[in-house]
């Protein structure tokens, strides 16, 4: 039942999701232990879940399975210790996500229907527009470019941001915010670069949080005062059971559209263009048949899946693959290993534009199924059509390099070369 210690060391380690280790791990666990119990040290031990049923079958049960009872991304013992001193809560951060009923479904209520697909076609022209944009500074670049930093980050951060009502010029500070909240494991974007003790560690994720904090709690002032025709405005106004919501909740909802917002559709966004890059023969048949946009974007969620895992914990004794889960038991849902699976994906570890069904798991399922979804499908379905009618070839023009992340990872840099026509 155990994991061996080598390959819960993967789990844990940063590095290893910036490599080929972590999908060995996962396709050995898959075949071998799908669901085993890693014990690496300084964590308390959790159950690997990597099979696509299994991480369906925790995810519609929400009252056996909660959020909001331990940590819900992968955490140090430390680090929860810390977090709990300060919050009373084992979650820094209390959105969505660290959220059970009867909570989860009334602020979730809150903002659903601005990401429901008949709201945001009214955006569409204007994110058409912002694409547009990005295409024509790419392009200014002249054959060669980082299609990470001169693209992938810019163009998603400054859709959110529009639709959420942060000034142009306040963009900068929200992407130093979110990689350092999302990259904090990375020495690229982390505050303190040298190894940090998980006290440290903790104290500088506070830190970010609470920068979130001053820079939104004046957003809110602002909108109460005077509303504006942006989901900044709801969230500021927006009420439960006839009450504002709490500082810290308002904090928590403003922080996961800002970063999710933008961050997940980034890294899926530069993983699109570096299978083709890499696939010439895909990338001749998406340009012959635009209409396999949508399935080039569904394939390059699928293939990043940027939220690599959520953890649950379960709320009785239960059984689950012929395991026998414990209350009080920790798991972690490893969505890019279901997203792998072979039992439901033909060719799992190919690129295919063309894949028909794609039942991947990137934005989860069930009642905690990703509220951007739609919105994350539309920048990125519009930004295809407008950049790769005009690219004549498109290739790797040096090392692309991941970043360091348990949680959510993706590219972090990506030189290219193309052709225009």
């Amino acid at each position: 039942m155990d994991i061996s210690a080598d390959i819960a060391a993967t789990l844990v380690n940063p590095a290893a999701y910036a490599d080929h280790r972590l999908h060995d791990a996962y396709r050995w666990l898959r075949v071998n232990n799908p669901l085993g119990i890693a014990r690496p040290e300084g964590f308390d031990p959790f159950w690997v879940v990597t099979k696509h049923a299994h991480i369906l079958a925790i995810s519609r049960q929400n009252e056996l399975f909660h959020n909001a009872d331990r940590p819900t991304t992968l955490t140090m013992k430390a680090i929860e210790e810390r977090t709990r001193r300060i919050t009373g809560k084992p979650n820094l951060v209390r959105s969505l996500v660290q959220m059970d009923a009867p909570d989860h479904p009334k602020y979730r209520a809150l903002t659903q229907s601005w990401f429901m697909p008949v709201n945001l076609g009214k955006f569409e022209e204007r994110v058409r527009t912002i694409a547009r944009d990005a295409v024509e500074r790419m392009m200014a670049h002249g054959g060669r470019c980082d299609f990470v930093a001169d693209v992938a980050l810019g163009y998603p951060l400054h859709v959110i941001m529009e639709i959420l009502g942060v000034p142009e010029r306040d963009e900068p500070r929200m992407l130093k915010l979110t990689q350092e909240l999302f990259g904090a494991q990375d020495p690229d974007t982390a505050r303190i670069r040298d190894a940090l003790s998980p006290e440290q560690f903790a104290a500088m994720i506070q830190m970010v949080i609470d920068d979130f904090g001053a820079y939104f709690g004046k957003i809110t002032e602002d909108r109460r005062l005077h509303p504006r025709d942006d989901l900044a405005t709801v969230i500021a106004n927006a009420k439960i059971n006839g009450e504002y919501m709490p500082e810290h909740d308002v904090t928590s909802y403003y922080m996961i559209v800002a970063t999710a917002g933008h961050d997940t559709t980034s890294s899926s966004t530069a993983g699109a263009i570096w299978a083709l890059a890499e696939d010439p023969e895909q990338f001749a048949l998406v340009k012959a048949n635009p209409e396999l946009i949508p399935g080039l974007v569904d394939e390059a969620i699928r293939w990043m899946t940027p939220v690599k895992h959520f953890m649950r914990s379960a709320t009785s004794d239960t059984e689950l693959g012929g395991r026998q889960i414990a209350k009080g038991d920790w798991l972690m849902l490893c969505y890019a290993s279901g997203n792998r699976d072979e039992e439901v994906f033909e060719e799992p570890f190919k690129f295919r534009c063309d894949r028909k069904p794609n039942r991947h798991v990137a934005f989860g399922y069930g009642a905690h199924l990703c509220l951007g979804q739609y919105l994350a499908k539309l920048e990125m379905r519009i930004l295809f059509e407008e950049l790769l009618p005009r690219l004549k070839s498109i290739s790797l023009d040096g090392e692309v390099k991941m970043t360091q992340a348990t949680f959510v990872n993706g590219p972090k840099k990506l030189p290219i070369r193309f052709e225009v026509n």
